[in-house]
């Protein structure tokens, strides 16, 4: 479960003030996988770091229930001055999970060779991403956080990511952020549509899509 008790947010953009969340008041439901949809710009990666707690609200309060993954195509919250492997394994004690079992599960997904043993700062943007996303999977979250992840990497790498991901929402929660059709369609059941600050939530994932496409066009 994740409430917004009359949430908002907004930025200073030079003189002009730019409202990104406007007074959300909305329980979303548990254990459902939901497509978070909007325009460029609406303010759906902002909710997702919000929820995850990692961008406060500039008013009211998100209530979570269950464990909430971070970001999962986010890597920003790794210590750049540690080692992949370093990483890991401080989450891993963080969220009470045997360290071990994770970095072997990172070090075989991620695919990094000798950068997992090097420091973080060294990483390009996809091989942080490869990180994220390998050590949120081998974490049981009751939801997942997903910012276009099946994005990163080669082909190979991305069917494999398509696959744990599925496996994953077998158990669990998601709130995806993707703007390709075939992957919401793909993992998600309901949806949820974010413009003008407000958000709008559908039980029926296609009526969620049709509202998207047309705010599109």
């Amino acid at each position: 479960m994740i409430r917004f008790e009359h949430v908002s947010k907004g930025f200073w953009v030079g003189d002009s003030y730019k409202t990104v969340i406007d007074d959300l008041d909305m329980e979303l439901p548990t254990g459902k996988s939901l497509a978070l949809l909007g325009r460029n710009g609406a303010g759906k990666s902002t909710l997702i770091q919000m929820i995850a707690g990692n961008v406060p609200v500039t008013s009211g309060r998100i209530v979570v229930d269950g464990s909430m993954s971070w970001p999962v195509a986010f890597g920003g919250s790794f210590h750049g001055q540690l080692t992949g492997v370093q990483n890991v394994r401080f989450v891993a004690r963080i969220y009470g999970v045997d360290t071990d079992s994770l970095v072997r599960f990172v070090e075989d997904f991620a695919e990094l060779g000798k950068h997992f043993r090097m420091p973080v700062r060294t990483y390009s943007a996809g091989m942080k991403s490869r990180l994220a996303f390998g050590t949120s999977m081998g974490i049981d979250f009751d939801t997942y956080l997903v910012d276009e992840v099946t994005a990163v990497g080669d082909a190979v790498f991305k069917r494999k990511s398509r696959e744990v991901f599925k496996s994953r929402m077998e158990r669990s929660g998601a709130i995806l952020v993707s703007h390709s059709m075939n992957d919401v369609r793909d993992f998600c059941d309901a949806g949820v549509v974010l413009e003008n600050g407000k958000l709008t939530y559908f039980e029926d994932l296609e009526e969620a899509i049709d509202l998207h496409q047309a705010l599109m066009r």
